[in-house]
This record gives C-alpha cells, sequence and structure tokens, in this order.
C-alpha cells in the first residue's frame, strides 16, 4: 500500500529534544504572577502538570491532559487577571528557544507535499492552539500541513484511536496508506500502528518512567535525523 499522508508528532519530532528543567520555566511563570510564593506556586504547578500526564498514559490516552486554564485554576490562579496573562505570556517565551522547528523540516514537508503526500501534525499538548501554530508560523511551516490536531482541544489523547481517526478522516485517507512520525514508542508508535498505520521511530527523547513502558513495540522504520523519513516513504513506495 503507497503511502499517501505522513503525520508527525510534534515536541521531540519536529522540534528537536531538549532536556528542559520544566521547574524551572514554573518559576519563571510563578515569579511573573506573584513573587512572594514563587517557589511553592511553581512547585503546584509542575507536580500538577506531571500528574495530568502521568494519567494521561495510564489511561493509554483515554483521558487527556486538558488545558493549562484548568492547570492553572486548581492551583488557585486567577486566568482573568492581567498578571495572569503577562505570566502566561513571560512562560510561553521561556519554551521558545526549545521550540525551533528541526532543521531538516522544511525540505522534508516540500518534498512530500511535492509527491502529493498530505502532511499533518498530531501532538499531546496542554498549550492552546494559537501558540503552536505561531511557534510553526514563525519558523515557516504552518503552511505545509493539511490539517492540525492539538489534544488541548480534545478529551483525549495519544495514543487512543479517536485522535489518529480523526486525523485520518480530515486528511481523506485510510490508515494503511498512512505513515506516522513520533519519538514516542507508546504514545506515537503503538497508537498509530494499532490502527494500521506504518510508525516511523525517531529515539531520541528523554522519556520520563512515569510515561514510558516497555511493550515490545516494533517500528516499521527507526530513523536517525528527521530528514529520513522521505528516503523510508520513497522506499514503501516503490515496493
Amino acid at each position: 500500500m503507497a503511502i499517501e499522508a505522513v503525520i508527525f508528532d510534534w515536541g521531540g519530532t519536529l522540534t528537536p529534544w531538549h532536556d528542559v528543567d520544566l521547574l524551572d520555566i514554573w518559576r519563571t511563570y510563578s515569579s511573573t504572577y506573584d513573587d512572594s510564593r514563587t517557589e511553592e506556586l511553581a512547585c503546584a504547578l509542575h507536580q500538577g502538570e506531571q500528574a495530568r500526564w502521568s494519567q494521561q498514559f495510564q489511561t493509554n490516552g483515554a483521558q487527556g491532559t486538558g488545558v493549562l486554564e484548568e492547570l492553572f485554576e486548581e492551583c488557585g490562579v486567577d486566568t482573568s487577571s492581567p498578571q495572569h496573562a503577562k505570566a502566561l505570556a513571560a512562560y510561553l517565551a521561556e519554551w521558545d528557544p526549545h521550540t525551533y522547528t528541526d532543521s531538516d523540516a522544511t525540505a522534508l514537508l516540500e518534498n512530500l507535499r511535492g509527491r502529493g503526500i498530505k502532511t499533518a501534525v498530531l501532538s499531546n499538548t496542554m498549550w492552546p492552539r494559537a501558540h503552536h501554530e505561531g511557534v510553526l508560523q514563525r519558523d515557516g511551516v504552518l503552511h505545509l500541513f493539511d490539517y492540525l490536531l492539538f489534544t488541548s482541544e480534545w478529551e483525549t489523547g495519544k495514543p487512543h484511536a479517536t485522535v489518529f481517526t480523526d486525523v485520518l478522516y480530515n486528511l481523506d485517507v485510510s490508515a494503511e496508506n498512512t505513515a506516522f512520525v513520533g519519538d514516542r514508542l507508546f504514545d506515537d508508535i503503538q497508537g498509530s500502528q494499532n490502527l494500521g498505520m506504518r510508525g516511523i521511530w525517531i529515539p531520541h527523547s528523554t522519556i520520563p518512567a512515569s510515561q514510558s513502558t516497555d511493550l515490545n513495540i516494533t517500528p516499521a522504520a527507526t530513523i536517525n535525523r528527521l530528514g529520513e523519513v522521505l528516503d523510508v516513504v520513497l522506499a514503501w513506495n516503490e515496493n
């Protein structure tokens, strides 16, 4: 079956993996929001965030992570306040150095689309769509995707079948004619291959133990850099 579409994970796939001090980034938010309780609020936000990711993992994506606003409200933040808006902007700015699109991405996406192969993003995230689209626009690749699904807009997340099937529906392709590229065996490769897609694994990311497990998953292909996706897809399409 020829590959007619390639779906990409975002963090750790379209963006190279970075080891990030997550608590320190939350300190940036907290010190801007209320510098009288920087450490207390930063720890609460960090713990709440990790609990959501762990729960998402434990439920196989049936329960998603929700959105940042829910996390803030759980930690007593007034999300309607000007100070929150200022703190959120500072928090997202701290992430900027870690969100730049892989240098292989533009040429890869242009080559795929030049061959009539559709492209999409499917990302497990708590961030709002507007921020993700802004990042992709900043890096000049937003226009190279036919569809974008961010699980901050969904009740479920990868590896749950619902998010994969929505992308397939909107691309108007079958699972058998689709490849999924991701850095996580559990979320990306297992989830996509369970539906009949071919998983392409980029094994560069540091996955927390609370969000990973050895499932004896064998990807359809394993690559060392993003640009190799094109060679894999072309080889499959020649057979």
